[in-house]
């Protein structure tokens, strides 16, 4: 389901400094979206991500830790890009969340921390309680004991006790809502090519519930999904694209076809 409709900038910038000094952000024209799932496709620098995080802090997005972008301190800069963006939308939905390849590493660390605090505290009530009775024990432990119950039920042992991968999908599955909208930027960075595979059925299942998706992304696998929208931003300017004449699917179809023409250099005596 189409929730957010469009984005625009309500007038011409005149600031000069970041992010209104990128072409991309500078030149802003309405954005319609016409797809359950829009990329933005385009090189390091291009100011993909930027847009993606403008629309995250226009729409009040939390990150996929629960905290407001607007607290984010990192996305400080960007609180002046979203002030200035116009959002459209079909039905407004607060549900959904906003995160970065570094969010969802800095959430699978704050996770085994916390669990770390609680066994801690564990261990200290069983030595200021050695001489009371099992009955206070249990008492003075329900809370820590009832948070890391839940923390387990979650997330297992922990989000870094499984591969990057596995890890992720757990993530990503616990904090999948209906109507949501979910803005994602480079999901690929932990998984292999047969996990974007995996990703991509749960990007259909979740469309199923109403979700909507807005994706950074540089996977040629993430971009093939069937329908999508592909916005590049390699120009100074938005442009909506096909798949196949994406750079990024070319090259690395001109690279697996023909590797040896782009490393026989590498090795040249």
């Amino acid at each position: 389901m189409i929730h957010l409709r469009s984005i625009a900038l309500k007038r011409i910038p005149t600031q000069k400094t970041f992010p209104f000094s990128m072409p991309l952000i500078r030149n802003l024209t309405e954005i319609s979206f016409k797809a359950d799932i829009t990329f933005l496709v385009g090189e390091n620098g291009s100011g993909k991500s930027t847009l993606l995080e403008g629309i995250a802090a226009a729409a009040g997005s939390i990150t996929v830790g629960s905290e407001s972008v607007s607290q984010d301190q990192s996305l400080r800069h960007i609180q002046a890009f979203a002030d200035e963006l116009k959002l459209v939308w079909n039905k407004r939905t607060r549900r959904g969340f906003f995160m970065r390849s570094e969010d969802f590493f800095g959430y699978a660390k704050q996770i085994a921390q916390t669990q770390a605090d609680l066994r801690a505290d564990l261990e200290q009530v069983d030595r200021d309680y050695k001489d009371r009775s099992d009955y206070a024990k249990t008492l003075a432990k329900m809370s820590a004991a009832g948070q890391l119950g839940a923390l387990k039920e979650s997330y297992g042992d922990g989000l870094d006790a499984q591969s990057h991968g596995e890890s992720f999908f757990k993530l990503f599955q616990k904090r999948l809502v209906p109507d949501g909208l979910y803005l994602l930027d480079e999901p690929e960075a932990p998984l292999s090519p047969t996990r974007q595979l995996t990703f991509l059925t749960m990007l259909s299942m979740a469309i199923k519930q109403n979700a909507q998706f807005i994706i950074a992304t540089h996977s040629p696998i993430l971009l093939a999904y069937p329908g999508a929208q592909i916005l590049s931003c390699d120009g100074e300017t938005l442009q909506e694209s096909r798949y196949e004449d994406l750079e990024h699917v070319n090259v690395m179809r001109s690279f697996l076809d023909n590797p040896d023409a782009y490393l026989r250099h590498l090795i040249e005596p």
